[in-house]
């Protein structure tokens, strides 16, 4: 007779807080490993090992899953996941992690809470001992999930609040916050006033109060705030509104900041044909919203030369990315999904780098949720090759006093379109720790 495995255990959504002394997988697997032994006797037939049992799969592979919204009207990042699977292959091309596979499972969020809900739920059906390198707008229902179980979220895009407090969130990145901040404190002096086109939405309301920190930091008035639809397909009447509040009584060299993700280069359509009056109105803006492929296809050096663009890390074109194009080469060649220049495939990278560091660092220990966890709560101290400050996180960093107690990296570059190309404007990092200490977010 075919031998057969009955699995006794459903499980249901976690939504509890998490404690940090203690986890709830262990009591869990050994009640699964029970209930499925009881079912397989009550069968007469036998079992192989209990998949899940060590915070991997039943090949003694490694679990991880990366998501990001994909194919909707709005911001999708496509590249984050495919990147995971082509990093996956690339460690599994060279021993694995210990000797292990790596196993990327990928799930598509859909720009929907429940869709994201569902991702979670998944990371933790599958026993992931780990979300790695992801983007989703609804911190607030996944990542109690993940809370839940103990599975640790190392490297999200920083796009909500929730990603910098919780304390299973281990941000590579400074996020919305640290850009918008960092940009303001260096239009304060260029720009006369400046609009924020942002989108109506939850993730939005939290843009504006972060650019005004900047601008605060360099003595500017507070910006204009301007609402838009997230998916719209043209932003004629925004871009009329956002030029006329920049232009100001016209003696001014006003900027307008579109903060749209996906939809700044539908903005930008709109901007360069409403813009012939206003030729003293400059853009700036963010990565994320805009990178080097998006110039190339939306005017190049007409439309966007000159603008200032904050960044998380060094330009697409420095050789501290030469090891993350080596994967791309030998594992992802023409794949149109995996752009280099691409900060979430950039997020992506430097994420699986810290989680295979810290892996690494658990010598012949097992590798699941509690230990991926416990090495980064106790202090460990990781390299990225120069592409971030060294990153370390503590339950309460110093930015913790303005609701960021896990905003570990609070450092910037500044990037200037120049002949249609991104190239840095300034050497290294720019710290905004103290322009957000002094932020007005409540």
């Amino acid at each position: 007779m075919a031998e057969s495995c009955v699995s006794m255990t459903g499980r249901p959504r976690m939504r509890s807080t998490y404690l940090p002394a203690t986890r709830k997988q262990p009591v869990r697997a050994a009640a699964r490993s029970a209930a499925t032994l009881v079912a397989c006797a009550s069968l007469a037939v036998g079992c192989g090992v209990i998949p899940g049992t060590t915070g991997g799969s039943g090949d003694d592979s490694i679990t991880v899953m990366t998501w990001a919204p994909q194919n909707t009207k709005a911001t999708n990042k496509p590249g984050m996941p495919a990147f995971a699977q082509a990093y996956a292959r690339w460690v599994n091309a060279h021993g694995g992690l210990k000797g292990r596979k790596l196993k990327v499972l990928t799930c598509n969020d859909h720009n929907d809470s429940v869709a994201a809900a569902k991702c979670a739920d998944r990371a933790v059906e599958e026993n992931a001992v780990a979300v790695i390198g992801s983007y989703s707008q609804f911190g607030d229902t996944f990542l109690p999930s993940l809370e839940g179980a103990g599975i640790p979220y190392i490297g999200g895009y920083g796009v909500t609040n929730a990603e910098f407090t919780s304390p299973l969130s281990y941000p590579v990145n400074g996020g919305q916050p640290a850009l918008l901040a960092g940009l303001g404190k260096e239009l304060a002096g260029r720009c006369g006033p400046v609009a924020l086109v942002r989108p109506d939405t939850i993730a939005g309301d939290e843009l504006p109060p972060l650019l005004d920190s900047g601008l605060k930091a360099g003595g500017h008035p507070a910006s204009g705030d301007q609402l838009a639809d997230e998916d719209a397909t043209e932003y004629a009447s925004q871009s009329v509104r956002a030029l006329d509040y920049a232009a100001g009584d016209l003696s001014d060299t006003g900027c307008v900041v579109p903060a749209l993700g996906d939809r700044t280069s539908t903005f930008m359509d709109s901007f360069r044909r409403s813009r012939e009056d206003f030729s003293a109105v400059r853009t700036a803006t963010v990565l994320g919203s805009v990178d080097q492929t998006v110039i190339n296809t939306t005017g190049g050096a007409t439309v966007y030369d000159g603008s200032y663009i904050t960044g998380w890390y060094p330009v697409a074109s420095d050789p501290r990315w030469d090891a993350m194009k080596k994967v791309i080469s030998e594992q992802a060649f023409g794949d149109n999904r995996i752009d280099p220049a691409d900060p979430g495939v950039q997020t992506t990278w430097i994420a699986y780098t810290v989680f295979k560091k810290v892996v690494e660092s658990l010598g012949d220990g097992e590798v699941n949720a509690d230990s991926v966890r416990d090495a980064l709560n106790n202090g460990m101290k990781i390299s990225t090759g120069g592409l971030t400050p060294a990153l370390q996180w503590k339950f309460q960093d110093v930015l913790a006093s303005v609701g960021f107690p896990r905003l570990v990296n609070r450092k910037v570059t500044l990037q200037v379109v120049r002949d249609g190309r991104l190239v840095a404007a300034r050497k290294g990092f720019i710290d905004v720790t103290r322009t957000l200490q002094n932020a007005d977010l409540n």
